[in-house]
């Protein structure tokens, strides 16, 4: 069976620690697959949030939204264990741009994902080119 692949650039964008909640455990005993996907959210907004933007809805006039994800796990991770969530980024574009994550515990990778965020005008409710502030931002990353 053919399982889907990521080759992930450098993850120096920014790095957070979340620690798996009770509510974050699935039947299976481990990290559930939406409270991953929460988790990866939650260090995209604090990157953000730590460049000054309140949310994804103003990244310098322009919003963001999520045209794709891809979610690989590579090990389990269960209630009380903390992940390193770290960030890099790739393939930027007019409008878009390939956000990584590397998803570890102690050095052990959990996951990896990749999410591609378009620049998107909401109240015209089309897709916008990307910010330039963000796009400093991001361009920094791959320099």
């Amino acid at each position: 069976m053919a399982r889907l692949e990521l080759q992930l650039p450098p993850c120096l964008l920014f790095s957070t620690d979340l620690p798996v909640r009770i509510r974050d455990i699935n039947y299976g005993q481990h990290l559930s697959n939406d409270a991953l996907m929460a988790m990866l959210h939650e260090s995209r907004i604090q990157w953000l949030k730590q460049h000054g933007f309140a949310s994804e809805l103003d990244v310098g006039g322009k919003g963001l939204i999520m045209a794709d994800v891809a979610i690989i796990f590579k090990n389990e991770a269960f209630h009380n264990d903390v992940l390193r969530i770290r960030l890099g980024v790739a393939e930027i574009s007019r409008a878009s741009f390939d956000l990584y994550y590397d998803v570890s515990k102690e050095g052990v990778i959990i996951a990896q994902a990749k999410t591609t965020l378009i620049a998107f005008d909401y109240q015209n409710r089309k897709m916008s080119s990307l910010p330039q502030t963000l796009r400093t931002i991001l361009e920094q990353q791959t320099s």
